[in-house]
Order: C-alpha cells, then structure tokens, then sequence
C-alpha cells in the first residue's frame, strides 16, 4: 500500500509530539483513501500519558460525525514515543482494533529531530509502510 502524508500534516505530528513532551502525543490522521491531508491532535486522557495514549472520545466522535457529513474521513492515527522507538510497542500491539487504519508513531532522536514511521493495522498485526512527504 502506498501512503502519502501532507508535508503541513508531519509538522503538525511533529509539532504536537514535542508539545506533549514528556508525554505521549496523539491524534487522528485525516484525508481520502491512503492520504493523510490533516493530523488532528487530540487530548491523550490515558491514565499514564507518559508511557500510554488514549485518544480523547469527544475528538474521535466529533471527526466520525465530521466523516458522516461529506468530510475527511479517519483514515489511521498517530502517537509518540517519548522514550522509546518509532515502532508498535507491546502495548499498541495488544490495544490495536486490526481495523485496517494507518498508525504513524514519533520518536525522537538526539540530534533534535524525529524518527517518524509509518504502519498497517491489519488482520495479522502491524505491518511496515513505506510513505512519500508530499506538499499539502
């Protein structure tokens, strides 16, 4: 599957994944069929946001709702890895829906900048995508 995400969209990831710093940035990725156009942050209302992400609910209907009427639909999600790598850990692993959705997970790295992936939710478990940055 081949997946492009808007350049305006990774600042947005990047942006809000320092913000959230110590903590685990998260949102929703929104656009058409494989094309991230917008990266919605959302509130994480994990328990822990240090070390675990929970999309606020309020933002996940509102963009549902959103969809429903003609807008960009949810086509994955985003999160950070403050602490750890740009890949699914354990945890996202066993919280994974296997809904099909794109997740891009961040980490940083230590020269300042961010380790961005990007992955298939599928039936099987997360599989590696590879992505294009394209202008948005």
């Amino acid at each position: 599957m081949a997946f492009e995400i808007a350049d305006t969209a990774m600042a947005a990831m990047t942006e809000a994944a320092q913000a959230a710093l110590p903590h685990e940035a998260c949102g929703l990725l929104l656009g058409t069929g494989t094309t991230v156009e917008l990266a919605l942050p959302a509130a994480n209302v994990a328990a822990d946001p240090a070390h675990h992400f929970e999309i606020a609910p309020a933002t996940l209907i509102a963009a549902h709702k959103t969809a429903r009427s003609g807008g960009r639909e949810i086509i994955g999600y985003y999160h950070s890895h403050p602490n750890g790598l740009a890949r699914p850990s354990a945890t996202d692993a066993a919280s994974a829906a296997h809904d099909g959705k794109a997740w891009v997970i961040l980490a940083p790295v230590s020269d300042g900048s961010w380790a961005i992936t990007c992955w298939h939710d599928g039936p099987m478990g997360f599989e590696a995508l590879s992505y294009a940055v394209v202008a948005g």
